[in-house]
């Protein structure tokens, strides 16, 4: 316990990088039959939802599969970055130098996973990214794998639709980091091309936005939509401010990725969010046995509904095991890595794969519409666009 407590928030990045590359030739043999597997999540903050639904949904996963894979015991330990980069990265030189593990994986954004990056490819530890969707992400390191999403898988599809279903004029709000850069830039390029107008653009903080006062410049421009982009857990809070500032009666509707109306928050955020159309990449409504199961399952477990992070969580424990069943117990982080690529399965999404050669994602993206069904808020999928790689990179 003393050591761990010498790691503090102020520890430098350069002795962070020198600490791992020093020890890790010295670093003594893990336990034979346990595997460690390290967990960065936004347990507290603004991000905290994305947090809980991916370890609830890693705890769901282990008590349907067990928690024995390849002859080894997987111990899970969860640290708290509160979506904080400088955090991130003092939690992964504990789980990597004091912990011992043989993956990191979660990182509600994408300033966390990029931090953990350096520190992935000096440890030769698989990084597995199970939140964050923008597209460089996998290209930090060689030891980086995602089972998320990326920006531009569901906004390329986003933009084509709006435009080929009569809205000619779109504002534009999206959160001043990364991922909203990725959301807005890949729209616009496939809304204007189908000649669509941007009429208003607004970027907001992604730590505790107010969106009112940018709302009401969206309403006064007019337009037949807004196209939004926050990270999951604002939805809510956004549709509140959305429905105060009059824009539904104004009919203006809202479209984007599915991040906005994430199916853990839907139910609370009132009628005005019925209409959004959204693109995304998982519905607590997909229609799948599987799914249903999945939904049920975790509705018993911990009493409310999974989102798309929780699925994301769910399918990036289950690429950690069948990852550890390939090299039959084998933590070599290499060998570790290549037993991830290519791996294709049935989740509760749909049908997913690992991209061999950029260690993303392929996956269905649904269009989708919030409706009333029995009583609740869903994301009701009316359109399927299969297998759909990271256009981030196709264009490269």
């Amino acid at each position: 316990m003393f050591e761990r407590k010498q790691f503090t928030q102020t520890v430098s990045w350069a002795a962070v990088v020198a600490a791992v590359s020093g020890l890790a030739g010295l670093v003594p043999a893990k336990a034979e039959d346990t595997v460690k597997v390290g967990m960065i999540l936004p347990m507290t903050g603004g991000q905290a939802s994305t947090g809980k639904q991916i370890e609830n949904a890693i705890k769901l996963y282990m008590q349907q599969k067990g928690d024995t894979v390849a002859g080894k015991k997987i111990e899970i330990i969860v640290k708290d970055d509160a979506a904080i980069p400088d955090k991130t990265k003092t939690a992964a030189q504990e789980l990597i130098v004091n912990d011992k593990v043989s993956f990191i994986g979660g990182f509600g954004v994408t300033p966390a996973a990029l931090a953990a990056a350096p520190l992935a490819t000096q440890a030769k530890i698989p990084e597995v990214v199970m939140a964050a969707g923008t597209s460089i992400i996998t290209e930090r390191s060689p030891y980086i794998v995602r089972t998320s999403f990326t920006l531009a898988q569901s906004s390329t599809i986003i933009g084509d639709w709006a435009v080929k279903n009569g809205i000619k004029k779109v504002a534009t709000l999206t959160s001043d980091y990364a991922p909203g850069n990725d959301a807005l830039n890949f729209f616009k390029e496939h809304f204007t091309a189908g000649g669509g107008q941007v009429v208003e653009e607004v970027k907001t903080p992604l730590a505790n936005p107010d969106f009112a006062p940018f709302l009401q410049r969206m309403k006064d421009a007019k337009p037949d939509a807004i196209f939004v982009f926050v990270p999951a857990g604002q939805g809510g809070n956004f549709m509140k401010q959305y429905a105060e500032r009059g824009l539904d009666k104004a009919g203006i509707k809202v479209i984007g990725p599915g991040d906005v109306t994430d199916d853990d928050l839907l139910n609370n955020m009132g009628d005005a969010v019925l209409g959004t159309v959204t693109a995304h990449i998982y519905s607590a409504a997909h229609p799948s046995q599987m799914n249903k199961d999945f939904v049920a399952a975790y509705k018993k477990a911990f009493g409310t509904r999974p989102g798309f992070m929780a699925v994301s969580g769910y399918d990036g424990i289950h690429l950690i095991y069948e990852a550890l069943k390939k090299t039959n117990g084998d933590t070599d982080g290499t060998k570790l890595v290549e037993a991830m690529k290519g791996q294709k399965w049935e989740s509760p999404r749909g049908p997913i794969s690992i991209d061999p050669e950029t260690r993303d994602i392929i996956q269905n993206v649904y269009i989708r519409k919030v409706e009333k069904v029995d009583g609740e808020l869903y994301n009701v999928e009316f359109q399927t666009f299969e297998a759909v790689k990271d256009l981030g990179k196709t264009k490269k």
